[in-house]
């Protein structure tokens, strides 16, 4: 535990508070705090998500734009939903993705937690994805990989993430919550 981990944790929090509330701040705090953390899993040898966090940078800038103008004639996003064979072929590939990930991770590094690692890169890598392009079906992502994580990183004793993923689970779910109900307006509308 240190100041960086601190930091990443607050602007974490912020990151998933403004998701919530489809609020366009989500994306600079998420860029702070995937930049910082990128430094604590280097420390930490959890080199599948420090990998993620390289790609979240592109990742967050990506989402900023799409969110400003990534709906019809290049206006505000709006919560769309997967058809249900996407979704699995997005849960079946994150699934084929933990395996190849977790399996060069453990023949080839020293990694700590190597198909549990994995598990929370790919699936977040998916997850964050839809969330750009602004999908219901993201929150369920975080949810799986929030559920992961909160016992990797007890097991590696980063107490202050793990409250973190603590709270992103519990936000997940709200936001699920949030976003159903948007969704539903929109679709009345």
């Amino acid at each position: 535990m240190n100041w960086i981990e601190i930091t990443a944790t607050i602007f974490g929090f912020l990151c998933v508070f403004f998701t919530i509330r489809q609020n366009i701040l989500c994306w600079p705090t998420g860029l702070i705090q995937v930049i910082l953390y990128i430094i604590i899993f280097y420390q930490v040898k959890l080199y599948s998500d420090l990998g993620l966090h390289v790609v979240y940078v592109f990742l967050q800038l990506y989402g900023w734009y799409h969110w400003l103008y990534g709906g019809k004639n290049k206006s505000k996003l709006k919560i769309s939903t997967l058809p249900i064979k996407i979704l699995i072929i997005w849960i079946l590939g994150g699934f084929l993705g933990t395996y190849i990930l977790g399996y060069i991770m453990k023949s080839y590094t020293d990694a700590a937690l190597p198909y549990a690692d994995a598990f929370t890169t790919v699936m977040s890598l998916i997850a964050q994805y839809l969330l750009a392009k602004k999908r219901l079906e993201s929150w369920y992502f975080w949810i799986a990989v929030d559920i992961i994580a909160i016992g990797v990183y007890l097991i590696k004793k980063l107490y202050f993430t793990s409250g973190l993923y603590t709270c992103f689970l519990v936000m997940a779910i709200i936001g699920l919550i949030a976003w159903r109900k948007s969704h539903k307006k929109v679709i009345v509308a």
